[in-house]
């Protein structure tokens, strides 16, 4: 099974090659940067072998894509038509969701958050919290059954620094946020940075505190997206860093997918 999975964020866009089921590569694209998207997915393309006997020359795999942000969508579909030929599979309208959302309105889930918490799930089969830190930082409960109980949603570092800026007089945007040196700052940008790390540290125990109360018992956590390498070293009680989680989400999706519909032909 070919797959080139495409994650597609608020920032950024990653793309995943996946030969044979196996990863090939995962590269992260700045979401504006049209040209460098449309040649990492033409060369994606490439490498995908044709399928045996096709006089047409098509390629033995699919696009298969998850999305926060529709004006990316559109730009991924419009490369895939007209550099690929190829129609592109987008998760939650061509490809049903992974695992049982149990929420209000599970259309208006981030598909990025189910696929993510199907990812770990597939994994650990037991009770587990995935939190991902984007642009907005996401942090959901999958309970031991499978289900996907919702969650909550939380600025990410980016957002949190500009709006400190923004909305006072003298604080200034601070570089990205990194591990401090110590736990409180000796100048206002070491503060802010300081502030900014630790309290969303604070929040995702405090949070997954209140999960476990109310599964009774202390699920598995994981933690995933471009800014959990920064804090993983500071959290202990977080069992797990796994790069891409989404990626590896949408590859789960069309899998499950595909070998759904073969079964309903049995």
């Amino acid at each position: 099974m070919n797959v080139i999975a495409v994650d597609i964020g608020n920032s950024n866009i990653g793309v995943g090659l996946f030969l044979d089921g196996t990863e090939d590569f995962i590269r992260t694209i700045p979401g504006g940067v049209g040209t460098e998207l449309r040649e990492c997915l033409t060369d994606s393309w490439q490498k995908i072998p044709i399928l045996e006997n096709s006089r047409e020359h098509k390629r033995n795999g699919v696009i298969v894509v998850s999305s926060v942000k529709p004006a990316w969508t559109e730009l991924v579909r419009q490369i895939a038509a007209e550099d690929l030929s190829e129609n592109i599979r987008v998760i939650g309208e061509d490809i049903p969701l992974p695992i049982t959302v149990w929420v209000d309105d599970p259309r208006k889930v981030g598909t990025d958050r189910v696929v993510a918490a199907a990812a770990a799930y597939d994994v650990v089969e037991d009770a587990v919290v995935v939190a991902d830190f984007g642009t907005a930082v996401t942090i959901d409960l999958v309970d031991q059954h499978g289900v996907f109980q919702g969650g909550v949603i939380c600025p990410g570092f980016e957002i949190s620094a500009q709006a400190l800026k923004d909305h006072t007089a003298q604080l200034p945007k601070i570089p990205p946020v990194h591990r401090p040196s110590g736990p409180y700052g000796k100048n206002t940008a070491d503060a802010i940075n300081c502030g900014l790390y630790y309290s969303i540290i604070g929040a995702m125990e405090e949070i997954i505190r209140r999960y476990a109360e109310e599964i009774g018992r202390w699920p598995q956590t994981i933690i995933t997206g471009s800014g959990a390498e920064t804090i993983k070293e500071d959290c202990p009680f977080v069992d797990n860093y796994v790069p891409h989680l989404v990626i590896k989400g949408i590859v789960l999706a069309y899998m499950k997918y595909v070998e759904e519909k073969s079964e309903e032909l049995i």
